[in-house]
């Protein structure tokens, strides 16, 4: 029963943690672009989460580790740092500031989250949890995508979905039950967290994610420029999400096989994805079938990574930190930044030169892997 009170509880928090991610960066950037902020601000304000993504963990490992007295209070400062975006609208510098402060408070909370949803239910259930941050991120984007008008709007269904996230944040956060998962500081101190030890493993989590850059920034430019209609590039984009609700899902009796092996897989099943976009760009059956791959490169991959990190360190709430924001941090900066001049000067280029960074991160994994089996390195 306790069980299944967590279990809602936690699907509650993914819905409304990735429905505000959907509104963040789906609708806030084109509503400032209307509001008369050119592309450069654009791109600097929304490089400053990721950037504070990557930049945290290392402040904590520092510092001390993640624990849940620096979960309450971010959780706090996400719904007060948008009604400061709101007041600071028009103010560059000051909007560039908060959303430091916003991405270093969502860089805090979604792996404290991950780590206690592994320890309370496990690796196998872990997808039918996370599936939740899926519909929530699909459904704001159907359904802001033909409603929103301004960038108030934006800014108060963003302010809604944050108060939302913090409730259901503040609602599994159980003081019995999470203080019981803080890493004590004596752990803390025999715990580092050492990234040169297993350097090939986070180099092919890094690469993955770059070679994601031109999915993310140009994959609706690239299709519609290839004759496919923006609202087939829609449903394109709406059926990798439900291939990703699919495998969530479905997927927990794979979560029990050898947790490496299934990363190298999804790993190379990625760079395969990026293949076939490049070869038939204007297929829309290839275009499907690759979308289908969102499958693995992303819903099967992205739980494989943290179950297997979290079985890696002690420092389990730490490595998870490390994981956001080394892939989706760091990865996720130089993979807009690269795609952007890849797509700028070659752009029917841009899908092979994302397979090879993939394959690239598929051949760091197996160095890992064989490192680990030679080695016989320990956690």
């Amino acid at each position: 029963m306790a069980l299944n009170r967590e279990f809602i509880r936690l699907s509650s928090f993914y819905l409304f943690y990735f429905a505000l991610v959907g509104v963040y960066i789906i609708f806030l950037p084109k509503m400032l672009s209307g509001a008369g902020y050119d592309a450069t601000h654009i791109g600097a304000l929304f490089s400053a989460s990721p950037l504070m993504r990557f930049i945290m963990p290392f402040i904590f490992r520092r510092y001390g580790g993640l624990n849940s007295k620096t979960y309450l209070i971010s959780l706090i400062i996400i719904p007060l740092s948008v009604i400061f975006m709101f007041i600071f609208l028009n103010n560059f510098y000051m909007l560039f500031v908060i959303n430091l402060i916003y991405g270093a408070s969502m860089g805090v909370i979604l792996p404290f989250v991950d780590t206690y949803a592994l320890k309370i239910i496990g690796k196998e259930r872990y997808g039918r949890v996370r599936l939740w941050g899926s519909i929530g991120f699909m459904f704001i984007a159907l359904w802001l995508g033909s409603r929103l008008q301004s960038l108030e709007e934006a800014m108060v269904y963003l302010l809604i979905t944050a108060v939302l996230t913090a409730i259901s944040g503040w609602s599994i956060d159980n003081p019995k039950e999470i203080k019981k998962h803080d890493t004590s500081l004596k752990d803390r101190i025999k715990a580092t967290i050492s990234l040169s030890r297993y350097w090939a493993f986070w180099i092919g989590t890094l690469l993955l994610q770059v070679s994601f850059g031109g999915f993310y920034n140009f994959f609706t430019i690239y299709e519609t420029a290839h004759g496919i209609s923006l609202e087939m590039t829609s449903w394109l984009w709406s059926f990798g999400v439900i291939c990703e609700i699919v495998m969530l899902y479905f997927q927990g009796p794979l979560m029990r096989i050898n947790l490496l092996r299934l990363i190298e897989f999804t790993t190379f099943a990625t760079a395969l994805r990026w293949w076939i976009l490049w070869l038939y760009p204007d297929s829309l059956l290839m275009a499907f079938l690759s979308q289908s791959f969102h499958a693995l490169s992303f819903a099967l991959y992205y739980t494989s990574a943290i179950a297997y990190i979290y079985e890696l360190y002690s420092d389990k709430k730490l490595a998870q930190q490390f994981f956001l924001g080394i892939s989706f941090g760091l990865g996720g900066a130089l993979g807009s930044v690269i795609a952007g001049w890849i797509y700028e000067s070659y752009s029917t280029q841009l899908f092979l030169a994302e397979a090879l960074i993939a394959l690239l991160s598929f051949f760091m994994i197996v160095i890992h892997s064989t490192r680990v089996k030679k080695a016989n390195l320990k956690v």
